[in-house]
């Protein structure tokens, strides 16, 4: 019997989510791939890979910079790096071959019009979280998982308050099933230790059923 194939090292990648404050809230930038490549017909936000010449003394300082050039190269829009809001850090299980370890920023529109390139990004939006989740959006987990985060913030002020009472959250997923829905867990879950979505307890997980809209639940605290 041959050994199990030993899956390469995840690559570090940053996004970053451009908002801007409305009367409801926050707008922010939404983008759909291309039904080709990574996330094909997804919507995302700007963000990809971090390079080796993106500057920076550590990984957070080069994401940053990675989520700066992103932004440039994908939708020509300035971004100012001392406006970046660290939100989070995404590390996705080790299932694919693929992978990219990601950290979430959070900016300020500062104006400029969104300009993509009509091959891998075919379109962008401005909207609320509420209207990208409500209407039912294709993305992955950590875009819909953001986009709530930022709903319950309501502002940049809240932003940085919830920040600062959570710190800057790491999602390393652990995934399970229950029947036919796959059931990725975080820490916080009670189930997450021991990979069993049966666990009673607290809840901090997305359930994406096979025929209906995935759901993340998380319990307060």
């Amino acid at each position: 019997m041959s050994e199990p194939t030993e899956l390469p090292p995840a690559r570090p990648a940053a996004t970053v989510i451009v908002a801007r404050e409305v009367a409801v809230g926050f707008e922010v930038l939404l983008l759909k791939r291309s039904d080709v490549g990574a996330f094909a017909g997804m919507w995302v936000f700007p963000g990809g890979r971090v390079d080796d010449a993106d500057a920076g003394q550590d990984d957070l300082s080069r994401a940053a910079s990675a989520a700066v050039r992103e932004a440039l190269e994908e939708v020509n829009l300035v971004v100012d790096p001392t406006q970046l809001v660290t939100l989070s850090h995404w590390t996705p299980p080790a299932i694919v071959p693929k992978r990219f370890t990601t950290w979430f920023f959070v900016v300020p529109w500062s104006g400029g019009d969104v300009q993509i390139d009509d091959h891998e990004i075919v379109e962008s939006r401005w909207m609320t979280p509420a209207e990208a989740v409500d209407g039912r959006l294709p993305m992955a987990p950590p875009t819909m998982v953001s986009l709530l985060t930022l709903h319950d913030a309501g502002s940049f002020d809240g932003l940085r308050e919830l920040v600062a009472a959570r710190g800057v959250e790491r999602f390393v997923t652990v995934p399970t099933k229950v029947d036919q829905a796959m059931v990725l867990l975080w820490e916080g879950d009670a189930g997450y230790d021991t990979a069993d979505p049966h666990a009673a307890g607290a809840r901090h997980r997305v359930t994406i059923p096979v025929d209906s809209p995935m759901r993340y639940e998380r319990s307060p605290g």
